[in-house]
């Protein structure tokens, strides 16, 4: 069984999820602030978008409609 001094220790241990460096406290997930940037920037380019299902053509429809009243 691990306590929770081990768990603490491991979570220490991470790396990058983008260059898988071991990460610095300052930028942590991170391993800099060039990773934390280019992870930012997969976010609003939508890189980590999840993909769904194609609308109906009336559900378009009814979109379209509410774009209209605004």
């Amino acid at each position: 069984m691990v306590n929770k001094e081990q768990q603490q220790a491991g979570a220490d241990t991470g790396r990058c999820p983008i260059c898988k460096e071991p990460t610095e406290t300052a930028y942590r997930p991170f391993c800099s602030a060039r990773c934390r940037d280019v992870d930012l920037s997969r976010w609003l380019r939508g890189g980590y978008a999840i993909p769904g299902a194609e609308p109906t053509p009336g559900e378009r429809a009814a979109s379209r409609d509410d774009a209209d009243e605004e």
